[in-house]
C-alpha cells in the first residue's frame, strides 16, 4: 500500500529504542547506586553506552569533567562524534562523547540517529543532576562535624551556591524571607522594606494603584542573603534552616516538569519525557512541594485528560504525578500530538483512582481489577485522516442525513483500506507485544464524551477481536478495527445526535481504547462468566419499595453486549443493589420466560464475534462454563433450584439464568451498590460502570 513501510524497518526502529531504553536503564541504576563512588559511576556509564547506540561493535565513550577524563581501554577518538554538555545549574562541568571508530551509513546527525541525540543529552543531563546532589549532600552531611567551629552550617551552603549558581540561590533566598513573613517572624517584614521600599506600602499590593510597583533588583537580594540568613538563625535552629534550604533545591529541581505543562505548546512526546525524567530523578531526592505537585497535577488533567472544570476538580484529589508516569507508557501518539485521551478513558482512570483511594476504608474494594488497557491520543485520528489525504471526510457532517447514511458505508471502505502512519503503527506492535495472545476490544472514547450533559453512549462502534495468529496477522486485524471505530465518527447516528445537541460545530477527535477481554475458553470459545451496566439511579423501579437511590444492575452470562444493547428478542437479569431481593419475576413462568436465552461471545476457531443459543452451548460446554453454579439454576416441574457443586447434568437438564447464588451468597452485589455509592459521592452526579 501507499505510505506502508516495511516490516523489517519497524522492527529495526524496536529493536532500536529497547536499546536505548535498556541503555537509560543501566545509566538510572548506575546513578541510583549510593554505594558507588562518582569515578565508578562514570565507569559504569562509559560501559553501558555503547550497547544503546545503533554500531555498538564500533563505539566508544568519554566522560569529562574538568580535568579529568573517563574512558576504557579500547577508546578510540575520531571524526565521527556525538557530544552533550554536562551543566550543573546551568553552568558546564565537561561533556560526554560518544564516537564511532569506523564509518558507518549517513543518518540523522553524520552516522547517529536523532533518537541518539535524545538518549546522550537525557545521559548528561541525568549526570548533571548526580552531580550536583552529590556536591550538595557533601555538604549537608558536614553539619554534625562544624558544630565546634566559628563558621555557621548555612553558610556552607550559601557559599556553595554563590560559587556554582547565583539564580538558584536567589530562588532559595526569596522562598525564605517569604517563609520567614508568612511565619510572622520579627523583624522580617521590615527586612523585606528594606529589600524592595514597595513594601512599606503594602496596601497598593492589594489595592487599585495605577502606579508600576517599583522592580526588585536581583542583586538587590544576593547582597542580602547573609542578612536573610541571619535573620532566620536568630528564630530557626541550624537544622531547620539547612533543612528547609535542602528542601527547597529538591523542589526547584522539578521546574523543568512546570515548564513544560505550563508552555502550551508541548506535544505529547515531551510530556512523556518529562514524566520519565521526573520518576528517574525522583530517587535522586527530588521533592515537590504540596502547592507545586497540586499544579503540575492539574496541568497533567487538562493536557492529557478533560479540560472540564468539574472533571478536574475530582480528578485533581485522586490522581497523583505517578500515575500519569504510568498513564503515559501505556499511550500511543505521533510526534507532534497535541491529544488527550477521551472521555471514556479518563472516566475509567478517574474510577479506578477513586476506588483505589478508598480500599482501607472498603475492604471489598480490594478485589476490583481494571482490564489492561493501552490509549491512542485524540488527534490520532487528524493524523490518520491527513496522512491519507482524507480532509473532505470531515465535511460529511454538514450534509443532509440522508445522503450522510448513503455515504457512510463508503467512509468505512475508505478508511479500513487506508494505511497507519508509521508512528502509529510502531506503537500498536508495542501494545500487542504488551497483550499477547488474548481477545481485544477496540472501544471508541470521544473528546465529545467529555462534555458533562452529552450521552454518547452506543453512538460509536466497539469492536472485538480474536488477536490471535502471527504478528504481522493480528496488527492488520488490529489496525482494520480501529480503522472501522474511526470511520464510525462519521456515521449517521453521531452525526445526528450532535447536530441535535447543538454539538456539530464543535472539533471532534476520537480517542481510541484497547482492552484485554476478560474471561477464558471454553470450547471453542472465550468469554467471561458473566459481564454487564451498573446505573447509581434507577430509572426502572417494578416495585414501589425500591427508590431512586437503590440502582440498577443488567447482567447476561458471558460478555456483556447484551446487557449494553435494549434488545427486541432477550432480557438481561435486572437488580436494584440496594433491594437485591426485590425480583422482576416472580412467578416460575415469568422468570423462565424473561431468563437471557442468547449469549455473545468470541470463537476463537472461527476468529468471529457471536450470538449464540445459551441451551446449546450449556448442553455441550455447560460443565466448563466459569461460575456456572453462580450463574444458573436448574427448572424442575414445580420450582427452580438453584445449582450445586454435585449433581448436575447439564446435558439432559433445562437450565435457566438466574443468579441466584451469586446474589445471596457472595458479596456481588454489595460490592456494585458500594461502588455507585462511592462513585456517584465524588462524582455529585448519577453515574454508571461497565463490569
Amino acid at each position: 500500500m501507499k505510505h506502508e513501510e516495511p516490516v523489517n524497518k519497524l522492527v529495526t526502529d524496536l529493536i532500536e529504542r529497547a536499546k536505548e531504553l535498556n541503555c537509560l536503564y543501566k545509566v538510572q541504576e548506575s546513578l541510583n547506586n549510593s554505594q558507588l563512588s562518582t569515578d565508578q559511576v562514570c565507569e559504569e556509564i562509559i560501559r553501558a553506552i555503547p550497547p544503546g547506540w545503533q554500531f555498538p561493535d564500533v563505539c566508544c565513550a568519554r566522560i569529562t569533567l574538568g580535568e579529568k577524563q573517563y574512558h576504557d581501554e579500547s577508546f578510540t577518538e575520531s571524526q565521527w562524534v556525538q557530544s552533550a554538555r554536562i551543566l550543573m545549574q546551568d553552568e558546564p562541568l565537561g561533556s560526554i562523547d560518544v564516537f564511532y571508530t569506523e564509518e558507518r551509513p549517513p543518518a540523522d546527525e553524520g552516522p547517529f540517529l536523532k533518537e541518539e541525540r535524545k538518549l546522550i543529552n537525557t545521559i548528561a543531563e541525568q549526570l548533571g543532576f548526580y552531580l550536583l546532589h552529590r556536591q550538595l549532600k557533601s555538604v549537608f552531611a558536614r553539619k554534625q562535624k562544624m558544630q565546634n567551629e566559628n563558621r555557621r552550617e548555612w553558610h556552607v551552603v550559601v557559599d556553595l551556591l554563590k560559587r556554582t549558581d547565583q539564580k538558584l540561590l536567589l530562588r532559595v533566598s526569596r522562598k525564605m524571607i517569604n517563609y520567614l513573613s508568612w511565619a510572622g517572624l520579627p523583624n522580617a517584614g521590615e527586612l523585606l522594606e528594606k529589600i524592595n521600599p514597595v513594601y512599606r506600602e503594602a496596601g497598593e499590593l492589594l489595592g487599585e494603584s495605577n502606579r508600576p510597583f517599583q522592580k526588585l533588583d536581583g542583586s538587590d537580594l544576593l547582597v542580602m542573603t547573609n542578612e536573610i540568613y541571619q535573620l532566620a538563625e536568630k528564630h530557626l535552629s541550624g537544622n531547620e534552616i539547612v533543612e528547609l534550604i535542602q528542601k527547597w533545591i529538591k523542589e526547584d529541581r522539578s521546574g523543568f516538569l512546570v515548564n513544560t505543562l505550563e508552555d502550551s505548546g508541548t506535544s505529547l512526546a515531551e510530556i512523556a519525557n518529562a514524566l520519565e525524567r521526573y520518576h528517574h530523578l525522583a530517587p535522586q531526592g527530588l521533592e515537590l512541594s504540596e502547592a507545586r505537585e497540586m499544579s503540575i497535577r492539574v496541568a497533567l488533567i487538562n493536557r492529557m485528560l478533560s479540560s472540564q472544570h468539574a472533571f478536574g476538580n475530582i480528578a485533581r484529589d485522586f490522581i497523583s504525578v505517578e500515575d500519569f508516569y504510568s498513564i503515559i507508557q501505556r499511550v500511543i501518539y505521533h510526534t507532534n500530538s497535541h491529544g488527550k485521551l477521551g472521555g471514556k478513558s479518563s472516566g475509567m482512570i478517574l474510577a479506578e483512582q477513586i476506588l483505589k483511594k478508598f480500599q482501607q476504608e472498603t475492604e471489598l474494594f480490594g478485589e476490583i481489577r481494571t482490564p489492561k488497557t493501552w490509549y491512542l491520543a485524540s488527534d490520532g485520528i487528524l493524523n490518520f485522516i491527513s496522512y491519507n489525504n482524507l480532509e473532505d471526510i470531515i465535511e460529511l457532517k454538514y450534509k443532509d442525513i440522508g445522503i450522510v447514511r448513503q455515504e457512510y458505508p463508503y467512509v468505512v471502505q475508505v478508511f479500513k483500506n487506508s494505511p497507519f502512519p508509521p508512528d502509529m503503527v510502531r506503537g500498536l506492535s508495542q501494545a500487542l507485544d504488551d497483550f499477547g495472545e488474548v481477545p481485544l476490544i477496540i472501544r471508541s472514547s470521544s473528546l465529545l464524551e467529555d462534555r458533562m450533559g452529552a450521552a454518547f453512549a452506543g453512538k460509536y462502534k466497539s469492536l472485538f477481536i480474536a488477536n490471535r495468529g502471527s504478528k504481522g496477522k493480528r496488527l492488520t486485524e488490529l489496525m482494520d478495527a480501529i480503522a472501522e471505530v474511526y470511520a464510525s465518527t462519521f456515521g449517521p447516528d453521531p452525526i445526528e445526535y450532535r447536530a441535535g445537541q447543538g454539538l456539530l460545530d464543535y472539533h471532534e477527535e476520537m480517542g481510541i481504547m484497547i482492552q484485554e477481554v476478560v474471561g477464558r475458553k471454553v470450547g471453542p470459545y472465550f468469554l467471561p462468566a458473566f459481564a454487564g451496566v451498573a446505573f447509581s439511579r434507577n430509572e426502572f423501579r417494578w416495585s414501589s419499595r425500591i427508590n431512586q437511590n437503590d440502582g440498577l444492575i443488567r447482567m447476561v452470562p458471558a460478555l456483556g453486549t447484551r446487557a449494553v444493547d435494549r434488545l427486541s428478542d432477550d432480557y438481561p437479569i435486572l437488580i436494584a443493589p440496594g433491594q437485591p431481593k426485590l425480583r422482576v419475576n416472580v412467578s416460575i413462568d415469568e422468570i423462565v420466560r424473561y431468563s437471557p436465552k442468547y449469549v455473545d461471545v468470541i470463537n476463537l476457531e472461527t476468529e468471529t464475534f457471536e450470538t449464540i443459543e445459551l441451551q446449546k452451548l450449556l448442553r455441550t460446554y455447560g460443565a466448563d462454563f466459569p461460575a456456572n453454579t453462580l450463574i444458573f439454576s436448574k427448572v424442575e416441574e414445580d420450582r427452580i433450584r438453584p445449582l450445586s457443586l454435585l449433581g448436575t447434568d447439564f446435558e439432559n437438564d433445562f437450565h435457566i439464568v438466574t443468579f441466584e447464588n451469586l446474589i445471596c451468597r457472595t458479596p456481588f452485589v454489595k460490592l456494585i451498590g458500594e461502588m455507585l455509592k462511592t462513585l456517584e459521592e465524588k462524582y455529585e452526579r448519577p453515574v454508571d460502570i461497565e463490569f
